[in-house]
């Protein structure tokens, strides 16, 4: 394997100029001397060695990313965002854990991450408490909070990048609302992250608007167990059961992510009831399983190549002062088959697969 000493004699030149090529310092170097040392490069194939450069500035070109559970298929695509930004725009990789919300293991993971030389973290968490985000910043670590803004009054060296999770409820919600529905609700677990309180808001803000507080309300599913959010489908599966045998059930349910929508209407077909000619299902996030269910889920579709550029950027250039945080608006409703006015109202019409269209 060749080395920095090898490319050096080929080249003609000392190590020290070869390693300001390879950090990027050659803009005072002769043009001749610069295409000398690149051709030695590429005719020895010499690769830096990244233990070598971590001994040397003790960091590593690996970007930390922390996710509630990696089973969930909506953290792979944000995941798979960041990814691509890292790589194509600064030549950094992933390195991904998952933490179920948990902050004693998102400390764990500051400590590994740190004791590997890996000083720059995303976090999707969501938490009401981020004072051990800001105990690893002190400790040189710069940290991008996803999903949650910085806490009113608190000055943050944290920055936050984060969806309008009320603007997407809302939105949700007033569909529905536009399709028909009067008796509304909101489907969550329990546990209130920053983003699920953001989420009801929105929900009752549009249920107010149009006077409908009284016929909308909050269905739990209850807690998760120790795998968080992989097992969100399956609380909307059990959670749709309870509602089949309501005496006066919702026909208009905003979900709280579109795992616990795609969950919500696999119980309601179980249970004997249709979608949407019994209850009609919105979800917030715009995953592509949405557009793979039968019916297609309706959903709001959440910025994410936007918000996941966002953070990259913000991860590699951090900023020294306080972070107020960016909010992303949701990109858009789209509308499927899982959404059609009420059963009172709903007229006969024949079924038609496939069918999808942006709403204004």
């Amino acid at each position: 394997m060749p080395t920095i000493q090898d490319v050096a004699k080929h080249a003609a030149v000392s190590v020290s100029t070869v390693s300001n090529v390879l950090n990027g310092r050659a803009d005072r170097m002769r043009a001749e001397t610069l295409a000398r040392v690149e051709a030695a490069i590429d005719a020895l194939q010499f690769r830096p060695s990244k233990l070598a450069q971590q001994l040397k500035t003790g960091q590593t070109p690996l970007i930390g990313l922390l996710v509630p559970s990696m089973t969930n298929p909506m953290y792979g695509y944000i995941a798979r965002e960041i990814e691509t930004v890292a790589q194509e725009g600064f030549g950094y990789r992933l390195l991904i854990g998952s933490t179920y919300r948990d902050p004693q293991k998102e400390s764990a993971f500051f400590d590994d991450l740190l004791s590997q030389g890996v000083r720059r973290v995303i976090v999707i968490s969501s938490l009401a408490d981020e004072r051990h985000f800001e105990s690893a910043v002190e400790r040189g670590m710069v940290v991008v909070s996803y999903d949650r803004g910085a806490t009113p009054g608190r000055p943050s060296r944290v920055a936050h990048v984060m969806p309008d999770n009320f603007e997407a409820a809302r939105l949700a919600t007033q569909h529905l609302i536009d399709k028909g529905h009067r008796r509304l609700a909101f489907a969550t677990v329990a546990g209130m992250t920053m983003s699920r309180s953001a989420k009801i808001d929105g929900f009752y803000a549009a249920a107010d608007a149009a006077g409908l507080r009284a016929h909308a309300k909050l269905i739990d599913g209850g807690p998760l167990n120790e795998y968080g959010d992989s097992v969100i489908a399956e609380v909307g599966r059990a959670m749709a059961w309870q509602i089949a045998r309501a005496t006066r059930r919702p026909t208009g349910i905003v979900a709280l992510n579109d795992l616990m929508a795609l969950g919500l209407m696999a119980g309601l077909r179980e249970s004997g009831l249709v979608v949407p000619r019994d209850v009609s299902i919105v979800g917030v996030d715009g995953h592509f399983l949405a557009g793979l269910s039968n019916p297609g889920l309706t959903t709001v579709q959440l910025p994410v190549p936007e918000m996941a550029r966002a953070m990259v950027e913000r991860v590699m250039h951090p900023q020294a002062d306080a972070d107020s945080g960016s909010v992303f608006a949701p990109t858009q409703l789209i509308e499927r088959e899982s959404v059609a006015p009420p059963p009172a109202t709903a007229k006969p019409r024949a079924a038609r697969a496939g069918t999808e269209r942006v709403a204004p």
